[in-house]
């Protein structure tokens, strides 16, 4: 049985829902924006499958089951980035999204559906990059942050000065681009982007909360974005002699040796090939025979 229930801080008009556990994965951090005409919620997630405060209007980050799961609590318009709206319009299509072994799927589809009561919106709708929401006095402008996925999105939130970043979140276990629709180059461009922006509070999805500070949050970004790096060392040290892409999945660049679970293989394989393609770009990695990769 999942915890529900939150805890709230508030930045100025922007209330941050701290889930059970900090907001660590199965939860997440959801955001409640007041305006003077209307009330916005980002990111309904299971702590608020009880409770959830009113909203004349969602914004969903992206279409994982983490940001959706209090979704069911609102009959009212929700919206996400056109490059995750299929996702969040249909439970089938998330679910391949993941990217896993066929005889997995049935399983993982019924975790969403009773775990994280995932249905499917099929009357969400679509943003693009740049759109705004304005709530009267309060304006939420999206910035497009992909790579986690598709379609993965921030939020700017003005006059509060309040930058909700999703995904990127600082954490130790570093940059996600394991999925379907995910992107090495792309996320890194993202951690770029956000770098750029000038705000008072970044806020995440996860334990990491909110960060006051451009400062502050530059530094903890730089060291979210060392764990890429580290990853790419990892790998150039193992190719110190020929390698396939399946020894590298056993190697392991993202779990460490004791994680399991369906999605491990297929995660550990998209992002081998990713930064294998990133690594051969640059001259530093060799294809030396059919199938088989050298540091060059």
């Amino acid at each position: 049985m999942r915890t529900t229930g939150y805890t709230a801080a508030e930045y100025g008009d922007v209330s941050v829902l701290v889930g059970a556990q900090r907001g660590a994965y199965p939860y997440a951090n959801t955001l409640l924006v007041r305006g003077t005409a209307e009330l916005l919620v980002v990111d309904p997630s299971l702590s608020l499958l009880e409770g959830a405060p009113p909203a004349d209007l969602v914004l969903v980050s992206h279409a994982h089951e983490d940001h959706i799961a209090g979704l069911g609590s609102y009959e009212v318009p929700v919206h996400t980035h056109e490059g995750d709206l299929g996702a969040l319009r249909s439970r089938e299509a998330l679910v391949a999204g993941i990217g896993l072994p066929p005889g997995e799927v049935d399983a993982v589809d019924k975790m969403m559906r009773d775990e994280f009561h995932v249905r499917g919106r099929p009357d969400a709708a679509g943003f693009e990059d740049g759109a705004v929401f304005d709530l009267g006095g309060r304006t939420v402008t999206v910035v497009h942050l992909p790579g986690h996925t598709a379609g993965h999105s921030g939020f700017l939130i003005e006059p509060d000065g309040f930058l909700f970043v999703g995904d990127i979140d600082l954490t130790s276990f570093g940059p996600y681009y394991g999925d379907v629709g995910s992107s090495l180059v792309d996320f890194e461009a993202s951690m770029r982007r956000c770098r750029e922006i000038d705000a008072r509070w970044y806020g995440t999805s996860h334990q990491k909360g909110v960060i006051e500070g451009a400062e502050e949050f530059r530094r903890r970004l730089d060291d979210f974005a060392g764990v890429v790096a580290r990853r790419e060392a990892a790998l150039l040290a193992f190719l110190g002699e020929p390698r396939t892409v399946e020894e590298i999945v056993e190697h392991r660049l993202v779990y460490r040796p004791h994680v399991e679970g369906p999605h491990v293989g297929p995660v550990e394989r998209r992002t081998a090939v990713q930064h294998l393609d990133v690594l051969m770009s640059g001259g530093l990695v060799a294809e030396v025979d059919h199938g088989r990769f050298r540091a060059a």
